[in-house]
């Protein structure tokens, strides 16, 4: 009987999905941007409760500061945030982001994968992202921040 509960207590621990919540800080050194200049800086903050999630990002580069707000839900519905489309999803301990939205004409379309490290302090966005005139990978790898008192 004990084996019996000990599985199933590892089962339910294992179907239970990865929260990402927490401030997350950009590491350069680990992230490839490719042919693309990255930031200087960035920072995100993720909030899930239940199907809710919330993202903060905050970057700096060449071309400014930009500071964005997304919602989705993780349940596959569509949400709208500005003109950017898209739906949030969990296949395992992976949250997939799909959206789309047009930039100078054009429609831009992004398949984001989040995956957490074993010890959860650090994230991993895998993006593939989709122009008209062509396709490209950027990996970005972001560090737990430490949280405040």
């Amino acid at each position: 009987m004990k084996r019996v509960l000990a599985m199933m207590a590892v089962m339910t621990m294992s179907m239970m999905a990865a929260d990402f919540s927490g401030s997350w800080m950009l590491n350069l050194s680990k992230s490839q941007y490719g042919q693309f200049p990255a930031p200087e800086v960035m920072m995100r903050t993720v909030k899930m409760a239940g199907t809710q999630l919330t993202m903060s990002t905050y970057q700096k580069g060449a071309q400014g500061e930009v500071k964005s707000e997304l919602k989705y839900t993780t349940d596959g519905k569509p949400s709208v945030n500005g003109a950017n489309t898209g739906t949030a999803r969990m296949e395992g301990e992976n949250l997939i982001i799909e959206s789309s939205r047009e930039v100078q004409g054009a429609k831009l379309t992004q398949r984001d994968t989040w995956t957490l490290s074993a010890d959860k302090k650090t994230l991993t966005v895998q993006s593939h992202i989709a122009l008209p005139n062509g396709q490209f990978d950027v990996k970005q790898v972001f560090e737990k921040a430490p949280s405040l008192p």
